[in-house]
């Protein structure tokens, strides 16, 4: 009887040329509190696909989160313990939430474009 070994702890999958060539927005997606690990690794995946104005507007997004989230934990370190704690807690909830609205418009726009690549691709090949 074998001892069961745990299960591996997930990582995300980046790849080198990936890393080159995206590495600022690489950085940003892992450190992004509003994505799990699949959706960091769906965007990972995509980024190679994504068209320029995607990537700044991906970019951008994660680093209003980036800024927004610093803003915030430096208002609740001011902050004392009973008066705005509350007050800051529901607007880090309502960033979140429109951050994860950006992400997902993005992410339907992203896989809105594959598939314009794809077709016109087939178009050309059948052409």
């Amino acid at each position: 009887m074998s001892d069961p070994s745990p299960p591996p702890v997930a990582t995300l999958i980046i790849p080198p040329d990936v890393a080159e060539k995206f590495g600022e927005i690489v950085t940003l997606i892992q450190g992004s509190e509003s994505m799990n690990l699949e959706e960091r690794q769906y965007w990972i995946n995509i980024l190679p696909i994504m068209t320029p104005e995607q990537i700044k507007n991906l970019r951008d997004i994660l680093t209003n989160e980036k800024e927004q989230l610093a803003a915030i934990d430096a208002k609740y370190k001011n902050t004392d313990a009973g008066g705005g704690t509350a007050s800051l807690v529901s607007i880090e909830e309502k960033m979140k939430t429109k951050k994860q609205q950006r992400l997902r418009k993005e992410q339907e726009d992203a896989t809105k474009e594959g598939t314009k690549e794809e077709d016109l691709l087939k178009q050309i090949e059948s052409a």
